[in-house]
């Protein structure tokens, strides 16, 4: 082994110290701030359910329900493929897993509904309720992944309402022999930081009460309102929020119906991929980039019910708004009616199979250090890490495939898409 050469310097060493040392607090200040994306899965859709309809087959009627509009609206893997317009290649494979994820997942994170959707008369039945049965499936290993609630909101005429059915809920959880993992609770209508704050408070409380590890429990932040986005002073008021959560906010959810007509905008025109969705959204997303705070798409209210035509003209506008959102890396979004399942699956099983076999030929190259005709650098191979890993959890991709076309591990795969900060190269090979 050669001698390594020596090169000549002008900085003297306390130089560089004193570099180092003037930036400690920002060191520390990024690490606590932007700890990167969590490296856990996440959800492609979150679906609502009103609290005072759920029941211990909801998931499973939910999956058949969804399986009979399939069957009844596009028989077969070219029916189904002429109504989305998706490419012959595309039509079996898309088609058989989409009826293999309604028959063993139909379900990826339930939500309960206390707040928008609930239509109940006795509240802290429903809410107790569904804890006994969300535990009793949780026990079964019948829950979807990820389940929880969506309680009232903070602002005073509600707030008293939303905190009991809170602490019913996590009461009745504990009493059943305590929290899942895969537990998710939603805060919605939050305009200003200390809701926030008085949520983080909360919770607090219940750790402490029941002897629960701090930070246990997270919650998500539903952006409904104009004031969420802008503040007053002109700041971006969800990038207060997140600070606000103290490192218990795990996402942020875009309400489309509540934001648009926040804004003004008319019933007939309220969607997701409005101006002013787009805008909130984008704002979102910069917001929680790099925080380890995932940030969801919402809703279609167009559903897909009545004869097949107007089946077909719903499954089209929800499968466009779907992909829409994937391609501007919103990874989840609402859904609100069984129909809807066929489509969200449609949309996110062709967005990560069509892109599979380059994304996996890239890093691959990346990996081995080989040629090829675009030039990638450590972002870009974690892009592409994590683009195969979410195709990998959600069904879209078979992990042997991934790993046959890439060379990689599953925990390779992990490490390239979460690598130590300022050293995106550490996981090269």
């Amino acid at each position: 082994m050669g001698q390594q050469e020596t090169v000549a310097t002008s900085l003297a060493g306390a130089v560089v110290e004193g570099v180092g040392a003037s930036l400690a607090a920002v060191d520390a200040e990024l690490a606590r701030r932007y700890p990167g994306d969590p490296g856990t899965r996440q959800p492609v859709h979150t679906v609502y359910v009103p609290a005072e309809s759920f029941a211990a087959d909801t998931v499973r009627t939910w999956g058949e329900s969804a399986l009979a509009a399939l069957d009844e609206h596009a028989p077969d893997a070219a029916a189904f493929a002429r109504v989305l317009g998706l490419p012959g290649h595309l039509a079996e494979p898309v088609h058989a897993r989409v009826r293999a994820k309604l028959e063993r997942e139909p379900v990826e994170d339930l939500r309960i509904d206390f707040e928008d959707g609930y239509g109940g008369t006795d509240e802290d039945r429903d809410a107790a309720r569904a804890a006994r049965l969300l535990a009793g499936a949780w026990a079964e290993g019948t829950a979807p992944p990820y389940t929880g609630i969506r309680m009232k909101c903070m602002e005073a005429a509600v707030r008293e309402r939303g905190i009991r059915t809170l602490d019913v809920f996590l009461t009745g959880l504990m009493d059943a022999g305590g929290l899942p993992d895969g537990l998710v609770l939603t805060l919605p209508k939050v305009t200003y930081t200390e809701q926030v704050s008085a949520m983080v408070r909360l919770v607090e409380e219940f750790e402490k009460a029941r002897g629960l590890p701090a930070g246990r429990i997270g919650f998500e932040i539903q952006i409904e309102t104009s004031q969420a986005i802008l503040g007053p002073d002109g700041t971006a008021t969800v990038a207060r929020m997140i600070d606000a959560a103290e490192g218990r906010a795990t996402g942020l959810h875009y309400g489309t119906f509540d934001y648009s007509a926040c804004l003004g905008v008319s019933a007939a025109h309220q969607a997701g991929d409005h101006p002013a969705a787009d805008h909130a959204k984008a704002v979102m997303q910069v917001a929680a980039a790099g925080t380890g705070v995932r940030v969801s798409d919402g809703s279609t209210n167009v559903l897909p019910v009545g004869p097949t035509e107007r089946v077909h003209e719903a499954w089209r506008l929800h499968y466009g708004l779907t992909r829409r959102a994937l391609a501007r890396a919103y990874y989840q979004g609402w859904d609100m009616h069984p129909g809807h399942l066929p489509t969200r699956y449609a949309a996110v099983f062709a967005f990560y199979r069509e892109g599979f076999e380059q994304a996996a030929a890239r890093l691959a190259a990346y990996a081995g250090r080989a040629g090829g005709d675009v030039m990638d650098e450590p972002a870009t191979a974690k892009a592409l890490s994590s683009y195969l890993l979410r195709g990998i959890d959600c069904g879209a991709l078979d992990a042997p495939e991934v790993a046959r076309a890439t060379g990689l591990t599953r925990a390779e795969l992990d490490a390239f898409a979460a690598p130590r900060r300022g050293d995106l190269t550490a996981t090269s090979r």
